[in-house]
């Protein structure tokens, strides 16, 4: 089943917020309907958010009203990951073409993402395997970048994928990923339906599960990579890098060259959300600091897997 899909004319997504207990279906029908998901987190996941903005764009079109300004709703529905701008300007560009090529250059987006993400897993499963230079590769990963980050492969997870499927594959160790247990929901809700062994971590345990030698590589996505390679991902990201560099063991980036951001030049200028206090501390009278994303300077990542290249040891831009 695809996460995201565009079917009779209208949008049909994975409630991601309701896994694993229920497997339910989105039907989006309007601009405002399709922000409401993805700022809830309905939808997301940086190569599913891309193909959901392109997606959005047909909806706008077809609706016959200012397209532009729906649009730059959608851009601005969540400013950290570049797929999601990507995505609409990609689709936009065609909008004086008409309806119908706005559409099939939506539809494009959707089917390209299976491929290109094919292509990137078994491209960083390859890479793993050569580096490492043993198997089986006991894996530890953050947040979700399965199938659910994305049409139906995956990035991070679809490397996992690539690696069993070629019999490479150890344990899976992952990270629970607060506040909205993105990995002890959704990826371990995945690994158990590939039928591969895995251990959900408390994330305060993620770098001593790197430093106690159970873990042979980290394997991540991204929301964005700026030009000089800094990475931006889900919160809790860094402090696996730091152990990982320490434990002299490979930090892998897995994410499409869609994730690439060329016009931002370091992770410094990346807008960092900054999400709703009460999805830590409910309604307490207490603060709350709850970043979705830290950033993972260059100097800390052994490679960048992408759909078409691998990048090591240089600026990406």
């Amino acid at each position: 089943m695809r996460t995201i899909d565009w079917v009779d004319g209208r949008i049909i997504a994975i409630d991601q917020t309701l896994l694993p207990d229920a497997l339910t279906t989105l039907d989006i029908h309007t601009v405002d309907q399709l922000v409401h998901a993805i700022r809830r987190l309905a939808i997301r996941g940086a190569p599913a958010l891309g193909v959901a903005g392109a997606l959005g764009v047909a909806l706008a079109a077809r609706g016959g009203g200012d397209v532009r300004a729906e649009a730059a709703r959608l851009r601005a529905a969540r400013p950290t990951a570049v797929n999601l701008a990507w995505g609409v300007d990609r689709v936009l560009a065609r909008l004086e073409h008409g309806p119908a090529a706005v559409l099939a250059e939506a539809v494009h987006v959707l089917e390209d993402d299976v491929r290109r993400n094919r292509e990137l897993g078994l491209r960083g499963a390859r890479w793993l395997v050569e580096r490492l230079g043993r198997t089986p590769v006991n894996v530890q990963t953050h947040c979700n970048a399965g199938a659910l980050a994305c049409v139906e492969w995956g990035t991070a997870l679809g490397v996992v994928r690539a690696l069993r499927d070629a019999g490479a594959l150890g344990h899976v160790y992952v990270d629970e990923t607060r506040p909205l247990l993105q990995g002890s929901r959704l990826t371990a809700w995945e690994l158990a339906g590939m039928g591969v062994p895995h251990t959900v971590v408390v994330d305060s345990a993620g770098p001593t599960v790197i430093a106690r030698g159970l873990a042979d590589a980290v394997v991540v996505g991204a929301d964005r990579i700026a030009a000089n390679g800094d990475v931006v991902n889900k919160i809790g990201t860094y402090p696996l890098a730091l152990a990982a560099a320490r434990a002299g063991i490979p930090f892998v980036v897995a994410a499409p060259e869609s994730t690439i951001d060329p016009a931002t030049p370091d992770g410094a200028r990346v807008e960092i959300e900054v999400r709703d206090p009460a999805e830590v501390v409910g309604d307490r009278a207490t603060a709350a600091l709850n970043y979705a994303f830290d950033v993972t300077p260059a100097d800390l990542v052994s490679a960048i897997i992408t759909d078409e290249r691998t990048i090591s040891g240089k600026p990406v831009g």
